[in-house]
């Protein structure tokens, strides 16, 4: 059982990890360093994986079922393990729609972007905050929690 001040404490630092990995994210759309979707990223990696410092993989319960993505996400996890880009899944999508639209404006207008998978590429601004998520990301790991795991709480 974890001590109360010890969860509260593990609390905290997932909330300020959350909060930095929001802000790197609107950050590195601004600046064009966010890829977006499973394809584009899988493309991205395929062609440039050394300017890719954070993969995102985006998930909700009811995505536990959709075997394709999580084949999807076990091959760009390997890959990310393989090629030492920092790994970090989340659940709340909606939150994430909330900060990164929802609509692609090169796509027919009702068609929703793919949010499951976003890779950050050498941001130039905010690079505290990528470094605040990097952290995070390495003590998760040093807790035996493979791919670190965060909750984007809706606002």
């Amino acid at each position: 059982m974890i001590p109360e001040e010890n969860f509260s404490s593990i609390e905290n630092r997932m909330e300020s990890a959350g909060l930095a990995l929001e802000e790197l994210l609107v950050a590195a759309q601004k600046q064009d360093c966010l890829t977006v979707g499973i394809y584009e990223s899988a493309k991205l990696l395929n062609t440039d994986p050394d300017s890719v410092v954070l993969c995102v993989l985006a998930a909700d319960n009811e995505d536990d079922d959709d075997v394709a993505l999580q084949i999807h996400f076990t091959l760009l996890q390997s890959f990310c393990c393989d090629t030492d880009i920092t790994i970090l899944r989340v659940s709340g999508v909606q939150r994430l729609q909330q900060l990164l639209g929802t609509v692609d404006t090169n796509r027919n207008q009702e068609e929703c972007r793919d949010l499951h998978c976003m890779l950050v590429t050498n941001p130039q601004a905010e690079h505290c905050r990528l470094k605040e998520v990097g952290t995070y990301c390495q003590e998760s790991r040093r807790c035996d929690q493979w791919v670190p795991e965060l909750v984007l709480q809706e606002r």
